[in-house]
């Protein structure tokens, strides 16, 4: 079967393939960097005053390694190389090169920096509080300012003069005979261990010591950070840019209806709107934040025929209260009759998207195994109202999907589209394209979905919990031969689950490829 680049990459395989190459890389860099500074014999007085400490490179390493040079600069002050030391005198307080130069300072911010960074990041704190998180993970750009400020200090610096004078070498004015061994110069002339020289330079004892013709002149570094991260941001800011064009109207707001379970569906339309199944888009209201803004899965995409779109959310942070509260008046949250439909003036809104999700390749497996748990119903949703209206013009000719939720009510925000889409298959004599099993994990007794019209969904209502080993070998036997692609949005138990069965070998030929869409 033909496989697309999305599914290419969504691929684990692929994945653990990537992120071996990128350590490999990160390996080569450290060990290449490693010998520069530890044998490069421009680097020869530099590493007679700090040591190993400087070739540090990655993140905890290289701080570490500063924290060391700030103590070696100090106590290894040198009046010999005066245009080497960062230090201004023998012993001076290494708190004062953290504090009162520029790279001791700006190192210092940007460790707070990216620890707060790192906290907030947890998951812990984006489901208590995501505020805090949204707003310390926009300091990467302060970050970055003080990254490029970091290197300019000219702190480190490197030998510019070896031909006229050699690491080690003998001034002119000092010269000893010409058998004197380099070891024997170094432990008389030269501040510092002559183990330590040894062990750079001179591994021969009968190596005679070269003769200098001028003084050791240094030179800091010219500054290359911008190289790496100047076409980076240049590319970040330019498509911040387009995306604030792109999103700079605000979308008409044509309905919003009040579903069980504290969930709200939003309708919209907005001028040369287009979007795929599967994806998601960033709603911004200026009314609840200024600033703040937050991903939705469209549950109905803009066709040919209609320019309507909508979002389902649930009403669980204090983000989401507040833009219910503007959306709906307060009188009508707690009413019984739902869905519930209210006219009235709403509160400008932005969309920015549509961006992309890997629930748009479920249309591009001849079989797609879908699952959700509670609001993760949503990704399927648009998925589920483009195959209603036509399903001929996809590669998918079986969709099984699967909804496990704790209470009977949480099914209703989607039964009427369920039951459409059953009764058209039905009506079209494809019983076996859409096979809908829905699973009540949380139940005292036999429940069913309250209507008529929803008896369809009442016979594939189970109580418990989904018995996924024996659904992955139905699937396996109905399909023998064929690659199902596995799309999963919901709990992280459920997804380690269908992510550990889709790796396992069954007996029936069939291939599963795992996606996985995550609530945070």
């Amino acid at each position: 079967m033909a496989v697309s680049w999305k599914s290419w990459l969504a691929n684990e395989g692929v994945k653990h393939l990537c992120l071996l190459i990128w350590l490999s890389l990160n390996v080569l860099l450290f060990w290449k960097t490693f010998l520069l500074y530890n044998q490069g014999p421009e680097y020869y007085y530099i590493h007679q005053m700090l040591g190993v400490s400087e070739t540090g490179v990655t993140w905890c390493v290289h701080v570490a390694a500063h924290l060391v040079n700030a103590l070696n600069f100090s106590v290894n002050y040198s009046e010999n190389f005066l245009e080497l030391n960062a230090a201004r005198y023998q012993n001076e307080d290494p708190r004062k090169l953290l504090f009162t130069t520029v790279p001791g300072l700006t190192g210092v911010c940007m460790v707070v920096v990216l620890f707060l960074m790192v906290t907030a990041s947890t998951y812990a704190i984006r489901v208590s509080n995501y505020d805090i998180f949204w707003y310390t993970h926009n300091l990467f750009f302060v970050f970055y300012m003080l990254l490029l400020l970091h290197v300019s200090g000219g702190m480190l610096k490197y030998q510019t003069n070896l031909d006229t004078h050699p690491p080690g070498c003998i001034s002119l004015n000092q010269t000893p005979s010409q058998g004197v061994s380099f070891q024997d110069y170094v432990s008389e002339h030269v501040h510092g261990s002559s183990e330590r020289f040894s062990k750079l330079q001179d591994h021969n004892q009968k190596t005679l010591v070269k003769i200098c013709l001028e003084e050791p002149k240094f030179q800091a570094h010219f500054p290359q950070t911008w190289i790496w991260i100047s076409g980076p941001l240049c590319l970040y800011c330019a498509e911040r840019l387009y995306r604030c064009l792109r999103s700079n109207k605000p979308v008409t707001i044509i309905s919003v209806i009040s579903h069980p379970s504290d969930v709200m569906e939003l309708r919209m339309v907005k001028e040369n709107f287009k979007a795929r199944p599967g994806q998601y888009i960033i709603l911004h209201c200026p009314s609840v934040s200024a600033l703040e803004n937050h991903p939705f899965t469209l549950t109905m995409c803009p066709t040919e025929t209609k320019a309507t779109f909508g979002v389902h959310f649930k009403v669980v942070g204090d983000w989401t209260e507040r833009f219910r509260d503007l959306l709906l008046p307060p009188s009508s949250q707690d009413s019984e009759i739902l869905p519930f439909i209210q006219s009235r003036n709403y509160p400008k809104v932005y969309v920015d998207g549509p961006f992309g999700s890997p629930f748009e390749e479920s249309l591009n497996y001849e079989v797609s195994f879908c699952v959700a748990g509670g609001i993760g119903a949503t990704p399927f949703a648009s998925i589920l109202n483009t195959l209603l209206d036509d399903w001929k013009p996809y590669k998918l000719r079986r969709l099984y999907f699967i909804w496990v939720c704790r209470d009977i009510q949480s099914f209703q925000w989607f039964a009427d589209l369920l039951c459409m889409l059953h009764n058209k298959f039905w009506q079209e004599n494809r019983p076996d394209y859409v096979n809908i099993q829905l699973y009540l994990s949380q139940t005292d007794g036999l429940q069913k979905i309250i209507g008529e019209k929803y008896h369809t969904l009442n016979s594939r209502l189970f109580i418990g919990r989904p018995r996924w080993r024996l659904l992955f070998d139905e699937i396996a036997k109905c399909n023998r031969g064929k690659t199902v692609g596995v799309f999963c949005c919901g709990p992280s138990s459920i997804s380690k689950t269908l992510h550990n069965l889709s790796n396992q070998y069954n007996s029936y030929g069939t291939k599963f490829e795992y996606n996985k869409e995550s609530f945070s």
